[in-house]
C-alpha cells in the first residue's frame, strides 16, 4: 500500500482511539527482551546502508517544504554520511558524523559546522537522531508497560524516563508491536508532562530480510498556527527508497566525500 499522509494520520489516529488492554499481559522480562529487540531493529551493524529520503516539512500558513537526500550509515562505527540533494539552493549540503562528532558542511563557504544530535534536520520536524539506531533499552529505565492495540497492531505501550544525560527528551511513550518488535509510534515529553512531539510509523518495507520504516510522520506539538479557529501543527513526512545494504566505499563516511561531491 502506498504510504501517504493521509494514511499515515488515520493510523495514528485510529491508535489513540484503540488503546484497550488486551487480555494477556507480558512479564517484565518479555518487556525488557522486546524493547531490546526494537533498538535492535533500528540498528544495521555488520552491513553498511544506503537510502534515498525525501522529508515533507508542512508548516501551516507558510506551506511546504521539501528536502531530497541520500543516507550512508555504518552502524558498527556509529558513522553516517547525508548527502543533500534537493532542493537545488540546497545541493551539496551534508552531514557526517565520526568519532561521535556530528558536522555540517555547506558547499557555499566550504566550511563545516558542529552540530549535534538534538539539532533539527534542515529546519524540519525531526532532529538528526531520529535518523540513526535508537538505544531505548540502554539510555532509558521502564517506569511502566502494558498490552494495548494501536490500531491493527498488538503493541506493548512504555513509558520510558531516561536514565542518559544525553537523549533528547527526558520522557517517552513508546508503542512497539509485539508480534516483530517494530516500533509504530512514539511520544515525546518534557520533565513537566507536557507533550512535545508525536511520531508514527505505520508501515514497514522488507529489503534483504530487514525491516526499514516505508513512510514517517512526525508533529511537532509545541509549533503550530491558528487557522479559522483550530490549532494546527508543523509536521515532517519522511519518505524512505531504494534501500540497498551494499557494503560503501570507507571515503564515504569523511568530510572529504562530502566537500568532493559539492564539486
Amino acid at each position: 500500500m502506498k504510504i501517504t499522509l493521509k494514511n499515515i494520520l488515520a493510523v495514528s489516529i485510529m491508535g489513540i482511539a484503540s488503546l484497550s488492554p488486551l487480555c494477556a499481559q507480558v512479564t517484565a522480562s518479555q518487556a525488557k527482551e522486546l524493547l531490546a529487540k526494537a533498538d535492535a531493529n533500528t540498528s544495521f551493524a555488520g552491513t553498511d546502508y544506503k537510502a534515498d529520503y525525501v522529508v515533507v516539512t508542512d508548516k501551516p500558513g507558510s506551506g511546504k517544504s521539501a528536502t531530497n537526500a541520500t543516507m550512508y550509515r555504518r552502524d558498527s562505527n556509529s558513522m553516517f554520511t547525508i548527502l543533500i540533494t534537493g532542493p537545488e539552493a540546497d545541493r551539496g549540503k551534508g552531514y557526517v558524523q565520526f568519532d561521535n562528532s556530528i558536522w555540517f558542511f555547506d558547499p557555499r563557504d566550504k566550511q563545516f559546522t558542529y552540530t549535534s544530535a538534538k539539532s533539527k534536520f534542515q529546519n524540519s520536524c525531526i532532529n538528526n537522531s531520529d535518523l540513526v539506531p535508537f538505544t531505548f533499552s540502554k539510555d532509558y529505565s521502564i517506569k511502566s508497560y502494558k498490552e494495548v492495540n494501536l490500531g491493527k497492531f498488538p503493541c506493548v505501550l512504555y513509558e520510558l524516563s531516561a536514565t542518559s544525560k544525553g537523549v533528547d527528551y527526558p520522557t517517552i511513550k513508546l508503542w512497539v508491536s509485539k508480534e516483530d518488535g517494530l516500533i509504530r509510534k512514539k511520544e515525546d515529553y518534557s520533565l513537566s508532562g507536557q507533550l512535545l512531539r508525536t511520531t508514527a510509523i505505520p508501515s514497514y518495507q522488507k529489503v534483504s530480510g530487514r525491516s526499514i520504516p516505508g513512510g514517517m510522520l512526525v508533529v511537532d506539538n509545541l509549533r503550530g498556527t491558528k487557522i479559522d479557529g483550530k490549532m494546527q501543527y508543523e509536521k515532517t513526512q519522511i519518505s524512505i527508497s531504494n534501500v540497498t545494504f551494499q557494503k560503501q566505499p570507507n571515503t564515504v563516511y569523511s568530510k572529504q566525500f562530502l566537500q568532493d561531491k559539492s564539486n
